[in-house]
């Protein structure tokens, strides 16, 4: 009987990481569709290609804020059922971009799926806190992260490809079949929720949210270091994620010419940044927090002025430093996060979201000025400017971390 339980118990696990990272590579793969087949947007909807990266942009800024909704609302009603619903929807969303004719549609469109998007990010962490047991929880983050970037990765490449070949509501329907066969997946692998402490789902329903359940975000609101940390996630990700949508626009211009899918074949640099978060965890054991976000920084520093060498090997190779160093500091700032919240650690988390997704969203309308002033240079100039004050939070957050961080520090 023990040994049948064990074995019922480990099936569980495995479902319930599988069923969350499938679901992951589903939410960005919908959110980062548009990057990667922005001069497709611009030739359907008459813009200028430049402002087709604002859909990524008001995506990210619908989804930062909906983070701390699907906190609260998952801790009252369970983590399955409002998962469910949002992805479901996404669908929706899905077949009605489809038929959308002019961009202001669609722009609107896009803030709807930033709502519906959150709630994985959200829930997921909390889900597999859940039901999992501490072994597990290593080997299910690790699976969990390499799956953000692999939806990523291929929401990017996969428009880019179809775009060459297809019309626009021809991607979006291929992209919605993916998703359907996805969500079908998540919805028989996930199990529902059975841990959530003190769930009355009758009183739930009716009262959704109450003081005490907001006091959480309070709490790591009034810690200044936590705050700090928010701050340093968000604009280490403001400055990442819009050049790479800027550099697209470079390239595709003289004396570069590259197509629609060459250009979105950058992102595979990402693939740097995805082993960085792997070895995050070792090497701030091994050397330490301050060294190590302050060396990313400069690796991110470094690789934006490489860009400046006008050639395809250099811009690589500078998008290969800007994401290593970028992932790093994401990676330890999210560590970081649930290592010092010793409660309302889901809050905690989501409020770095937020503050995650609010930099993607406000880096768009920061840099375009500096893009429409001086091209790919101002891009560089603008993020430079944003990486002088993440400087100075860094030396901050860090000036009194000790260079090896000691054994027993095993969440850092």
């Amino acid at each position: 009987m023990y040994l049948t339980d064990n074995i019922n118990n480990k099936n569980k696990e495995v479902r319930l990481i599988w069923g969350l990272s499938i679901a992951s590579v589903v939410i960005y793969i919908n959110l980062y569709l548009v990057q990667g087949i922005l001069p497709l947007i611009a030739e359907t909807f008459d813009v200028d290609i430049s402002h087709s990266t604002l859909l990524l942009s008001v995506t990210s800024f619908a989804m930062a804020f909906s983070l701390l909704f699907y906190a609260l609302l998952s801790d009252r009603i369970g983590r399955k059922t409002p998962l469910m619903i949002s992805l479901y929807l996404l669908l929706l969303t899905d077949v009605m971009m489809i038929f959308v004719s002019d961009f202001p549609s669609l722009v609107l469109l896009r803030l709807l799926q930033g709502v519906l998007l959150a709630a994985v990010p959200a829930i997921a962490m909390a889900y597999f806190k859940d039901e999992l047991s501490q072994a597990s929880m290593l080997k299910a983050g690790g699976v969990y992260i390499a799956a953000n970037s692999i939806g990523g990765i291929s929401g990017r490449l996969i428009g880019g490809a179809l775009s060459l070949h297809l019309h626009w509501h021809q991607v979006i329907f291929v992209i919605l079949l993916i998703s359907i066969a996805g969500v079908l997946l998540v919805h028989n692998l996930l199990p529902n929720t059975t841990k959530i402490k003190n769930l009355d789902r009758s009183k739930a329903r009716l009262r959704i949210f109450r003081a005490k359940d907001l006091n959480g975000f309070l709490v790591h609101l009034r810690d200044a270091k936590l705050r700090q940390i928010y701050l340093v996630g968000g604009l280490a990700f403001l400055v990442m994620v819009n050049q790479f949508s800027f550099i697209q626009l470079h390239l595709m211009s003289a004396p570069f010419n590259w197509g629609r899918f060459e250009v979105t074949l950058i992102f595979l640099c990402y693939l740097s940044g995805t082993w960085a978060s792997y070895h995050s965890g070792g090497w701030i054991k091994r050397f330490g927090r301050r060294t190590l976000f302050r060396l990313s920084l400069l690796l991110m520093f470094l690789g934006s002025l490489m860009t400046l060498v006008d050639t395809g090997v250099f811009i690589s190779l500078g998008f290969l430093m800007t994401a290593f160093g970028f992932f790093f500091i994401h990676s330890g700032c999210n560590a970081w996060v649930t290592h010092r919240a010793k409660r309302h650690r889901a809050k905690a988390t989501s409020l770095y979201l937020c503050s995650y997704y609010l930099g993607a969203a406000l880096g768009g309308p920061l840099l375009m000025p500096f893009w429409h002033q001086w091209g790919w240079e101002g891009v560089v100039l603008g993020s430079s400017l944003v990486m002088a004050v993440l400087s100075l939070l860094l030396i901050s957050l860090t000036k009194y971390e000790p260079s090896v961080l000691p054994a027993h520090a095993t969440n850092s």
